[in-house]
């Protein structure tokens, strides 16, 4: 990754190399290294594609934090906060652009075909994310939505690519795919959980943000269709005005409603489904890891 990223342009050197660098858990280009070894790829291309669905990843988080305006990610200062939007957007091209050059490198039209797909779907995600900012008459089925496209998706694809490499017949292929997909959808599902249960110092960035930033997530979808009248109204006025005003009883909203435990349910059933569809993969410690990250994803 870090050998990629070279540019002769400082700045992009340094704001890449910045967020690159400011940790996280790397679940994407992990899955492309465990999804190739079992199913016993012997070649070195899982190195690269796995960079490279780390890069797009990056590349989101780039856009993301420009678009919602954030301050804080991993307990660093976000890129924007630094250097600027500006900045902050074209890296995130030259890191898109970049990702794509070095796909050209598994000379694989199966994998530029799926890379590209799922690129198209994660935009088609964030976009249907601002239309559904500030919509307090979000459903259960609108958010899921967005949740698959935008986060589970790369997963997705880098579940899907290690079969690929490892020239597995349609059925693992598909299984493989379908283990991101629930993997990716069970970890946006805790992230929600964590938004109003974790403290900053466990998830780098303030509680409520999601709120704040007028995202209608599951637990605050569920407290709404839950909750007394007068309850529905102050999370509706939360939702579509924003902020960290409400926080406090917006939270013990969820809290009665079971806003929590109810999507907390909802991940487990998705990390469920993930592991049943190992269930296609000889067995191997590679099958094993990815089986303990689906476990892993929930506690």
């Amino acid at each position: 990754m870090i050998s990629s990223l070279h540019s002769d342009v400082a700045l992009i050197n340094q704001l890449s190399h910045y967020i690159i660098n400011s940790g996280g858990k790397r679940l994407r280009p992990m899955l492309v290294l465990l999804s190739a070894n079992a199913c016993r790829y012997e070649g070195d291309q899982h190195i690269n594609l796995a960079a490279v669905i780390e890069f797009i990843h990056t590349a989101t988080l780039l856009h993301d934090d420009v678009v919602d305006a954030s301050q804080l990610r991993r307990g660093n200062m976000t890129a924007n906060a630094v250097w600027g939007n500006e900045a902050s957007v074209l890296v995130g091209d030259f890191l898109y652009s970049r990702a794509f050059e070095m796909m050209v490198r598994a000379n694989d039209m199966r994998i530029m075909e799926i890379m590209s797909h799922t690129t198209n779907t994660i935009a088609e995600g964030e976009v249907l994310q601002l239309l559904n900012c500030h919509d307090a008459d979000t459903t259960e089925s609108r958010y899921m939505d967005v949740v698959s496209r935008k986060t589970a998706r790369l997963f997705e694809a880098a579940a899907r690519i290690g079969a690929v490499l490892g020239g597995q017949p349609e059925e693992v292929e598909s299984a493989l795919a379908s283990y991101g997909l629930h993997l990716g959808i069970c970890f946006q599902l805790i992230d929600d959980v964590l938004d109003y249960s974790a403290s900053p110092e466990d998830t780098g960035k303030n509680v409520g943000d999601d709120l704040a930033e007028g995202k209608p997530t599951l637990p605050l979808i569920h407290a709404l269709h839950r909750g007394t009248p007068s309850q529905a109204r102050l999370i509706r006025r939360a939702i579509e005005n924003g902020g960290y005003d409400n926080m406090q009883a917006v939270c013990a909203i969820i809290e009665s409603t079971g806003g929590i435990p109810y999507t907390a349910q909802a991940a487990q059933r998705e990390a469920d489904m993930a592991t049943a569809a190992l269930d296609h993969l000889p067995e191997s410690a590679y099958r094993d890891a990815l089986y303990n990250l689906a476990e892993f994803s929930v506690y």
